[in-house]
């Protein structure tokens, strides 16, 4: 009998004109209904009152170069996968992002057939759904307010807004300047631009850091599959690398790493090595590891 190839056609998103998901070739390549998750015992769990902010996306939809929307948000496995670690290891989390308007999810990337990540989402879905707004946040922040650490999950959601907002920019200069950790993965750490596109932003504190991240040239080979119905109009890596920014991997890949108080992981396939490092460094720097 012979079988179809899958297509590689991106495939219409109704809810908008123009919109697009991933091709059928590009979801049967890099998706699954299961998520690669270690079991880990953490020990002894945290149990100290500071929470974990993470900072979502409220974007649905990124116009591309030749003006077609892809619609994106945050990757289930690279928000849930890192958050399911952190949470077996006692933390508790705050989720914010800039509108204060629901965090979106690459719903179609979504391991719908893994309890542990469907039951996360649902666990946490009324905060995902009704989110602090970031304004507020920072506002606490300035009144004393403290986090153990900062995460910035990926998917392509986080290159709208997330590297031209004052507010991230706020919050990572907080983090720098407490010595917190800041834990990214993915097309994450392009909300570390934000900080050369804030205001006055001055030298680039992150100058001189190793991140791993998604690649730029994976980026641009993307279109040819279906992923994204067109190319990025710009792309974070070249920018971080022009800021001073070392990037290690050349692929999307499982690799991640830990530079001072920066952790970053590759891409969706780092998602469960990045959850176990940034469990294990947190419970490490509060005593209880």
């Amino acid at each position: 009998m012979h079988i179809m190839p899958l297509s590689k056609d991106p495939q219409p998103d109704e809810a908008e004109f123009n919109a697009f998901f991933p091709s059928k070739f590009s979801l049967g390549e890099f998706t699954s209904d299961k998520a690669e998750i270690d079991d880990v015992d953490y020990g002894q769990a945290y149990a100290g009152s500071r929470r974990i902010l993470v900072i979502g996306t409220d974007e649905r939809y990124l116009k591309l170069a030749n003006g077609k929307l892809f619609s994106t948000g945050n990757h289930p496995v690279e928000t849930l996968v890192p958050m399911y670690h952190l949470r077996q290891a006692g933390f508790a989390f705050d989720i914010a992002t800039v509108s204060g308007n629901a965090l979106k999810f690459e719903f179609w990337a979504m391991p719908k057939e893994d309890e542990r990540v469907t039951g996360l989402h649902e666990a946490l879905l009324e905060d995902f759904q009704k989110p602090k707004k970031l304004s507020d946040v920072v506002a606490a922040l300035d009144a004393g307010g403290d986090y153990a650490a900062v995460f910035i999950p990926g998917g392509h959601g986080p290159l709208v807004g997330l590297p031209f907002s004052k507010d991230v920019a706020a919050v990572l200069r907080w983090a720098l300047g407490k010595d917190r950790h800041v834990i990214s993965i993915c097309h994450g750490p392009a909300a570390l631009l934000a900080l050369a596109n804030a205001e006055g932003a001055g030298a680039f504190p992150y100058a001189g850091y190793t991140v791993t991240c998604f690649p730029d040239a994976s980026d641009r080979m993307t279109p040819k599959i279906g992923y994204m119905p067109g190319d990025l109009p710009w792309f974070f890596g070249e920018k971080l690398k022009a800021l001073g920014v070392n990037i290690a991997n050349s692929e999307p890949d499982k690799s991640t790493h830990k530079d001072r108080k920066l952790i970053t992981g590759a891409s969706p396939a780092a998602a469960n090595e990045l959850g176990k490092l940034a469990a294990k460094t947190l419970l490490e720097e509060l005593g209880q590891a």
